[in-house]
């Protein structure tokens, strides 16, 4: 038996490379957000969503060679894996700016598409917080592999060089059993937590023993009033943490969420990657899902988007919209289908919501159909009569959003009518962040299987709408999601091939 600071678990045996995965991957099976009649559910309610783990891990399926499993593919997560450039909000005023745009859509003939744009404020540096964040670090023998284990810990070092001195990390493992391998140190002691991630090693079977309970004792135990308490579980998607039962775990997070002690989720690998499970418990936690892949990932999510990942400047945020029916005939929001909500959960401060960090977007897009257009999917009822506008006739629709500052229990309102000074005349003359979140859009609905656009619009039009407003790419992700509709593009020719009735 190996002592580990004060406890006793099994030293790992020490192992060969493992053969290369069985596809065990698990995704959750939800339907696409159906289109929906402005005179029959005028009002459309959602949690914000500010994962990407879904885009990292469409791009690791795309750049093997095969298109994604439908059900891998949240479009809202593709969209919210870039940068908008929204303007900041005003000093002083709410923590978070909206801008919205309708321009017609390029998917559909006779429809329009309405995108609400989110922006968080940026923290300075020197006013972050502290951050007291324990690692919840999956060492099974399924983390053998260098896209596993070895690149956790590459993230994690990446981290350390973009968090204070004076914040402090907790390192548990989990497999064979569950150890604490180094209890709350101050980042200015580098050299040890780096020498504490050294020594991990993939081996042993999975059973979590009291892995989840234990990383939260110990953030407990550097738990800080004014700080950021978070646990950040890695694994390749073995959520044996402790915890079997589903809506225990759940549960468990709920109610350490409460404490004030969030939960965040990266994944790494293929072959036993969780996706469902990890989503629904990050959501749970107030954190965020994210995929790592490659090192450049890595870099994005633990080190470029840090503060955004980890600093939480709005709690419980929530998007209501109505829609005008003299305006509006029908619309269908394009993804989030798992963060929909009832419409009385909006004034309802006790119903959870998702979070924003610092600097952090987030877009959410609708598909609409202007009352009157030949682009209707719907038939218009016989005896229906679109309700009166009033004073409101110049009205598309009318945005409320809901948040909390961090820790508060009363949201606060913020709201958005949609005129004509929101509209954009064509494609062309749209904003650029506009734009090239349709592209996405549109990419994330041909992987899903193109069942939402026209005829008209497909995998070059894609291309040609991002290229169109690449813009400013100072990283090249814009520039890799083009690529990406050429991988996607040839995978999709490839699939009809072998594909009995594809393409016909």
């Amino acid at each position: 038996m190996a002592a580990v600071m004060g406890r006793s678990m099994p030293a790992p045996m020490p192992m060969q490379a493992p053969p290369e995965p069985e596809f065990r991957d698990k995704y959750e099976d939800v339907d696409a957000n159906p289109v929906k009649l402005t005179s029959e559910e005028p009002v459309s309610t959602f949690s914000i969503d500010v994962d990407t783990a879904s885009y990292a891990n469409v791009r690791r399926f795309l750049k093997g060679g095969t298109l994604p499993p439908k059900d891998a593919v949240r479009i809202e997560e593709l969209i919210n894996y870039f940068d908008y450039t929204y303007p900041q909000p005003e000093k002083g005023a709410d923590p978070f700016s909206t801008s919205v745009n309708l321009m017609p859509s390029p998917f559909n003939a006779g429809r329009e598409l309405m995108q609400i744009g989110i922006q968080g404020r940026d923290i300075d540096r020197d006013a972050r917080p502290p951050i007291n964040l324990t690692l919840l670090m999956d060492v099974s023998g399924s983390m053998f592999s260098e896209d596993k284990l070895p690149l956790a810990k590459q993230a994690i070092k990446l981290m350390l060089e973009e968090m204070a001195p004076t914040d402090t990390i907790a390192i548990v493992v989990y497999a064979g059993a569950a150890g604490e391998i180094l209890p709350p140190t101050p980042v200015s002691d580098k050299r040890k937590i780096v020498a504490a991630l050294e020594d991990l090693q993939a081996g042993g079977s999975t059973a979590g023993g009291e892995g989840l309970r234990l990383a939260y004792s110990l953030a407990e135990q550097g738990l800080k009033k004014d700080a950021v308490n978070r646990v950040m579980l890695l694994t390749d998607g073995d959520f044996n943490v402790g915890i079997s039962d589903p809506e225990q775990l759940e549960d468990f997070v709920s109610r350490k969420r409460d404490t004030g002690i969030y939960l965040s989720v990266i994944g790494f690998g293929r072959g036993n990657y969780n996706d469902a499970m990890m989503q629904k418990i990050a959501q749970t936690g107030n954190g965020i899902a994210a995929y790592v892949d490659t090192l450049s990932e890595a870099r994005k999510v633990l080190a470029d988007d840090m503060a955004g990942n980890i600093f939480p400047i709005a709690d419980d945020v929530k998007i209501q919209v109505e829609f005008n029916p003299a305006r509006i005939a029908e619309y269908r929001l394009i993804g989030y289908e798992t963060r929909m909500l009832e419409r009385e959960d909006f004034n309802n401060d006790k119903v959870d919501a998702g979070d924003i960090g610092a600097g952090t977007s987030v877009t959410a897009i609708y598909e609409v159909t202007p009352a009157g257009s030949d682009g209707a999917a719907i038939d218009p009822l016989r005896y229906g009569d679109a309700a009166k506008a009033g004073s409101t006739k110049g009205e598309y629709a009318f945005v409320k959003l809901r948040y909390k500052a961090p820790g508060a229990s009363d949201s606060t309102l913020i709201t958005h009518a949609v005129t004509d000074k929101d509209r954009s005349k064509s494609v062309d003359t749209a904003p650029e962040w506009a734009r090239f979140a349709t592209a996405v859009a549109g990419f994330g609905e041909m992987l899903k299987g193109g069942d939402a656009l026209g005829t008209g619009f497909g995998w070059e039009a894609i291309r040609n709408l991002g290229l169109g407003a690449k813009g400013e790419d100072e990283f090249g992700y814009r520039a890799e999601f083009i690529e990406l509709t050429r991988l996607a593009e040839t995978a999709d020719a490839q699939a009809a091939l072998t594909s009995p009735g594809k393409g016909e």
